[in-house]
């Protein structure tokens, strides 16, 4: 949308916002394991990090939420043994992960997920200071880690978000996808990086009571799908020592 448009709706923006936030309940982060091992086969340590999406807001157990369930679809599509962990926290932007994973010390492992950027939309981070986190992370990640490829989820449809009024819904999305498409650009130019390709029409029988974090049906939506990308683009050229 144009700068515009956004101006002259931003008084009404921000009394959403604020109303919003003020409305939503605050749900919890899920219960259970954030580490563990699925699968056999050849060893893969998969690390996980985020925001409330990472850590599984929106339902009860962690093995309802997308790490475990991520772990075991591509332990299944990728025939491997995958030692996984979860580092994440609600309400967190790009850069405040990176932040999370330095504090909380060494996060070894081949490969990581990344889920973020809702918060970066939330807190009006512009799309190039969001890529420039990104980017940091992912840095950080291969030259502290070891980690050996860094794989993105895109923002989900926050235009579909029925927790959101309009206008605020339509303009949030749109501030989402230009986000998605300044990841998928800068992830295009690097090898060690990809996005995931997934945009699961949303709708209040598949999210949280609060119609704005996932659901069990869409966390098992996109842990197949991030399991798919893995074992078709990036394990077949994961060379692990």
């Amino acid at each position: 949308m144009s700068l515009t448009a956004k101006l002259m709706l931003s008084p009404v923006l921000v009394a959403q916002a604020i109303a919003t936030r003020a409305r939503l309940p605050r749900l919890p982060e899920p219960e259970g394991q954030r580490h563990g091992v699925a699968g056999r086969g050849t060893p893969l340590r998969l690390l996980i990090a985020g925001d409330s999406s990472a850590a599984g807001v929106g339902v009860h157990q962690q093995r309802d939420a997308l790490a475990q369930r991520l772990a075991k679809a591509l332990a299944d599509a990728a025939g491997a043994r995958v030692a996984w962990q979860l580092r994440a926290r609600s309400g967190l932007t790009t850069a405040q992960t990176l932040a999370l994973l330095r504090d909380e010390g060494h996060a070894p492992a081949d490969l990581a997920v990344v889920v973020t950027g809702v918060n970066d939309v939330v807190d009006q981070i512009p799309s190039h200071r969001a890529v420039a986190a990104r980017e940091a992370l992912a840095n950080w990640l291969r030259n502290g880690q070891g980690v050996h490829h860094v794989v993105f989820a895109p923002l989900p449809p926050v235009h579909h978000f029925p927790g959101l009024p309009q206008p605020l819904r339509w303009v949030a999305g749109a501030d989402a996808r230009r986000h998605n498409q300044a990841l998928c650009a800068w992830a295009a130019t690097r090898r060690d990086v990809s996005c995931v390709d997934m945009e699961m029409p949303l709708n209040r029988g598949v999210m949280a009571s609060d119609g704005f974090h996932p659901g069990e049906p869409v966390y098992r939506y996109c842990a197949n799908a991030i399991a798919q990308h893995i074992a078709t683009h990036v394990w077949p050229d994961l060379h692990l020592s």
